[in-house]
């Protein structure tokens, strides 16, 4: 018979480690050989054990957990890291599999997902969740552009005016300055007033 996949799991809260072991321990081909709750548990039980693969959480108390795949990747580079977490921002994907991660699965992923992502590591592939692949595809879209009235018409948003001030201030009609809002909602996908106003306030602020 295969040897089992070995495995170490890495998560400062012990119950999530429980829960996930109790899972895992019922799949014959898989062996959760050691736990660990920091990163000096982590690197110590990467030497004492030896494991095929580690489970890793990302935010944790002492180490972030991107920063600890990446010593393990430096320590040792066959070990295959699979990051189990909520976050799903497109940044933490990519910074992940930088720092040697091979997979990427949500912690409220079907304990089916988290096995397959296994099998797909272990077996030299690399595994993201289904919700985490249509994120880094919307971030790698280019960014809607904006016409220049339609920028006026934000910078007018984000100074605190209403659709009749900023009509006044740019020489338009009312109906043309809700026109823009309309454009300027749809092409961001923005659901309310109060997300367009968020927007325009965060655009200024990136601008610097």
């Amino acid at each position: 018979m295969t040897a089992p996949f070995r495995l170490l799991l890495v998560d400062d809260h012990p119950l999530v480690r429980d829960g996930l072991r109790a899972r895992l321990e019922t799949v014959d081909r898989f062996a959760v050989v050691a736990e660990a709750g920091n990163a000096a548990e982590a690197l110590d039980a990467v030497r004492q054990h030896a494991p095929d693969c580690v489970l890793m959480d990302i935010s944790m108390r002492d180490i972030h957990g991107i920063e600890l795949t990446r010593r393990l990747h430096q320590s040792a580079p066959d070990l295959k890291v699979i990051m189990l977490t909520m976050h799903d921002e497109p940044q933490y994907v990519i910074e992940a599999f930088r720092a040697g991660a091979r997979g990427y699965v949500l912690k409220d992923s079907p304990s089916a997902e988290i096995i397959a992502a296994i099998d797909a590591v272990c077996a030299g592939q690399r595994w993201f969740s289904a919700r985490v692949a249509d994120a880094l595809v919307s971030a790698s879209l280019p960014e809607p552009e904006l016409t220049p009235r339609e920028r006026d018409v934000l910078d007018l948003i984000a100074d605190g005016l209403g659709n009749k001030e900023i009509a006044t201030r740019l020489d338009l009609s009312v109906r043309t300055v809700e026109s823009h809002r309309i454009n300027i909602k749809r092409k961001f996908e923005l659901d309310s007033s109060a997300a367009l106003m968020k927007f325009a306030m965060e655009r200024r602020r990136d601008r610097g």
